[in-house]
């Protein structure tokens, strides 16, 4: 499905393209990601977000992008959390950005 303004990510891959691929799932859908991307990317190519401002409706995308502000943090499905900027994806996990109030 070829995707509007409106769902394109918040990342633009550009460069270094060339790297093998690594197999993981976002919110259940299978996605590719690149060796040495971190969560981060993987999630912001895909969508505008990481997860929802845990005090109010607001989305968050992160900030520092150095691991300082702890604006990133997002979550395995097993319901490890992990900081999306400085975490790099690993083959086969399963991310998870979808609360209940947001399914």
């Amino acid at each position: 499905m070829p995707q509007t303004a409106h769902m394109q990510g918040q990342f633009r891959r550009i460069n270094a393209t060339d790297r093998p691929k690594v197999r993981c799932t976002v919110d259940g859908d299978p996605v590719e990601a690149l060796t040495g991307d971190t969560v981060m990317t993987v999630l912001l190519l895909r969508g505008r977000s990481l997860r929802r401002f845990e005090f109010g409706a607001e989305r968050r995308a992160g900030f520092c992008l150095i691991g300082v502000c702890q604006d990133c943090w997002v979550h395995r499905a097993d319901g490890t959390p992990l900081r999306a900027c400085t975490t790099l994806v690993e083959p086969g996990v399963a991310l998870v950005t979808k609360g209940a109030e947001d399914a």
